[in-house]
């Protein structure tokens, strides 16, 4: 687990504290659905995101739905009209298309961002 991050079966949840209630919780990211789950105990709290994502695909194979997949690739922004117009002329200009010119935009800033933490 890396700053509370737990992974299972292609699933990702951050793991939380609520003082209020007094218990660790947490919900699947990345997808549509609402898979939820908590625990009392810090040793059991693992098994309860296990037991959420199994009891997820179990219902959505149960009721002949497709489970939602994590982070599909797609998703939609809002940026500065300036922006979308420097965009588009490098787009242009490097003969590729605007989608491309904003994923390698974003790639960049994400490899620098790691870059950095690992410093």
């Amino acid at each position: 687990m890396d700053n509370g991050v737990l992974e299972y079966k292609g699933y990702h949840t951050k793991i939380e504290y609520s003082a209020e209630d007094h218990v660790l919780y947490g919900k699947v990211e990345g997808i549509n659905d609402l898979v939820n789950f908590e625990s009392e105990s810090a040793e059991e709290i693992e098994d309860e995101f296990h037991k959420a994502v199994d009891d997820y695909l179990e219902f959505c194979k149960e009721s002949g739905k497709n489970p939602d997949k994590e982070y599909k690739g797609t998703f939609n922004i809002r940026i500065k009209p300036g922006l979308h117009k420097k965009l588009s002329s490098i787009s242009f200009e490097s003969g590729e298309t605007l989608n491309a010119t904003v994923e390698n935009a974003l790639e960049m800033y994400a490899d620098n961002y790691y870059k950095q933490k690992v410093m």
